[in-house]
């Protein structure tokens, strides 16, 4: 028998239980369905995580007080939990040569009226390198030089920028803040929404020399007093030799003894990306594992019923045999059988994979989707496997009947 009259009969013989054929590779178009729509939400829901997390920087420090509410029974002063200075960024500057950028920070919120319209909105003051560090692009006016660190200027997010103007881009426009006018520099692009639900886009930046005088109000913070500094280094591998350098550093500068607790912390953030990689990269195993449960148990079914076939059909395998057929033939028409029901279904679940996906993504805009060819590929690849290997031991328990006992049947 050639190609085309093995597939004609098979055609033939699945049609002939059309019913039986299509519940059959139902099993394999679930299985398939599932792979793509889950390795399709897991891989984009990963890309959108790594998109999140390369905004924080993976070559980046950031350094915070190691904030003491109280010590030996005592309450603190508000001023004892701001242990960092400008000094302290200084002199990472100056003594870590492997350090790119370096910026010292304040922040509060605060009240940001023009005209008629007012904005409740948390403040950055910010020293040059801040904005090149934590990934934010000036988008119309100017960003903050040398010249403007004492000036009161400020730089509108988007969220600010639209509250307060509306199309405009408010770009020479006096705003105030608190009880201080400030001259807008500038607008960010916007950032959108953080891995955690927050509206990266509602703040504003101003030098750090002017919010420490104007904005910081009563605080009572230390001459120089900072509450953040941030740094990136030049190359990736140098991220940990420099953090403990910096950790050294403070130590030195605050002369803290050996053995006792530092003041200070350092968040190294491509600890936290590597974490967040691994979680959803395991995710996407676990969601891609299931599916492939859901493909072996649509296979097994697929066996199962071959398995009936061949004991329907002694007496017509006995009587091809009979007439000439060999062994190879007959195997061959039920690998035939077995392939079309699970490539049949696998085509059928590529298509529903695709569109539920594709669904999925359009009803759950907070659910991104990412296709991708080469998984689609793979299981379509994978449900001929699943004909093959589920089918072939149907197969050969057909093509071994002897043609005298098959004809008894």
């Amino acid at each position: 028998m050639g190609f085309l009259d093995i597939l004609r009969t098979a055609i033939f013989a699945l049609r002939g239980n059309w019913m039986r054929s299509a519940l059959t590779s139902l099993g394999v178009i679930i299985g398939i369905a599932a792979v793509i729509v889950m390795v399709s939400v897991g891989q984009g829901t990963q890309a959108e995580i790594e998109r999140q997390l390369a905004g924080l920087g993976a070559q980046k420090l950031d350094i915070g007080p190691q904030v003491q509410r109280s010590m030996g029974g005592v309450r603190m002063s508000a001023s004892s939990y701001y242990t960092l200075t400008e000094g302290d960024a200084e002199a990472i500057r100056e003594e870590i040569p492997e350090v790119e950028l370096v910026s010292a920070s304040l922040r509060g919120s605060s009240q940001i009226v023009f005209a008629e319209n007012n904005w409740s909105t948390s403040w950055q003051g910010i020293q040059q390198d801040f904005l090149e560090i934590n990934g934010w692009r000036i988008a119309s006016g100017s960003g903050f030089e040398p010249q403007h660190a004492s000036d009161k200027v400020v730089i509108l997010g988007e969220t600010v920028r639209r509250e307060l103007f509306g199309a405009d881009t408010g770009i020479g426009e006096t705003v105030r803040i608190g009880r201080t006018n400030f001259t807008v520099l500038g607008t960010l692009q916007p950032k959108g929404m953080s891995g955690f639900g927050r509206d990266q886009d509602d703040v504003v930046m101003v030098p750090l020399d002017t919010a420490r005088r104007r904005l910081m109000g009563a605080m009572g913070l230390p001459p120089g007093a900072v509450m953040d500094i941030s740094l990136t280094v030049a190359h990736p591998d140098d991220l940990a030799y420099v953090q403990g350098e910096v950790e050294s550093l403070l130590r030195q500068r605050h002369r803290i003894d050996p053995g006792a607790a530092d003041d200070f912390q350092v968040r190294n953030v491509s600890q936290l990306v590597a974490t967040r990689n691994e979680t959803t990269r395991q995710m996407s195993w676990l969601l891609g594992a299931v599916a492939t449960i859901s493909l072996i148990v649509g296979g097994i079914g697929i066996m199962n019923i071959m398995l009936v076939s061949v004991t329907e059909r002694i007496k017509e395998i006995g009587l091809r045999l009979a007439v000439g057929a060999g062994p190879s033939d007959v195997r061959r028409q039920f690998l035939a059988e077995a392939m079309l029901l699970s490539l049949g279904g696998g085509l059928l679940g590529i298509l529903f994979g695709i569109s539920g996906a594709l669904l999925v993504g359009h009803f759950n805009t907070d659910l991104p989707i990412q296709l991708n060819g080469k998984v689609i590929t793979l299981a379509a690849a994978f449900s001929v496997a699943t004909g093959l290997f589920f089918g072939y031991y149907p197969a050969r328990k057909a093509s071994q009947l002897d043609p005298i006992e098959a004809l008894r049947q």
